[in-house]
């Protein structure tokens, strides 16, 4: 599991390598992750946007900018947390990924940005 936490938002990561696949004559490497972003805070917040930096071994990085989460723009209370998963494919079996999310301050309507930690993938058969 990889953690961080930042203005009171905690950001934990884990991984999971769901397989490989042919896809235009290529193989291709299936990672999952679930994210979990609790709010340690005495404030309300809204996750509004995302960005993420996918490293892939054998790619130049990639970066993907969006609205939400998974089509969700979650707003979190003190003392709760939303978990989500989602997934990427590479065409190595090592990479990582990370980033930030873009929050809102309900009370203070201050914006600001959650630091994702950096997290691996590595498929079982590509580490010693």
């Amino acid at each position: 599991m990889f953690t961080q936490v930042t203005k009171g938002i905690k950001v934990s990561v884990s991984t999971t390598f769901e397989g490989t696949f042919f896809k235009n004559y290529k193989v291709h490497y299936a990672f999952g992750y679930t994210v979990s972003i609790e709010n340690l805070g005495k404030d309300t917040v809204q996750l509004t946007a995302r960005h993420w930096d996918v490293f892939d071994a054998l790619k130049e990085m990639e970066t993907v900018d969006g609205e939400g989460v998974i089509g969700r723009k979650p707003v979190i209370k003190p003392g709760k947390s939303h978990t989500y998963s989602s997934g990427c494919l590479l065409a190595s079996p090592v990479g990582a990924m990370r980033g930030h999310y873009h929050m809102v301050n309900f009370s203070t309507a201050e914006e600001f940005e959650v630091e994702i930690p950096t997290f691996k993938f590595a498929a079982p058969f590509a580490i010693n």
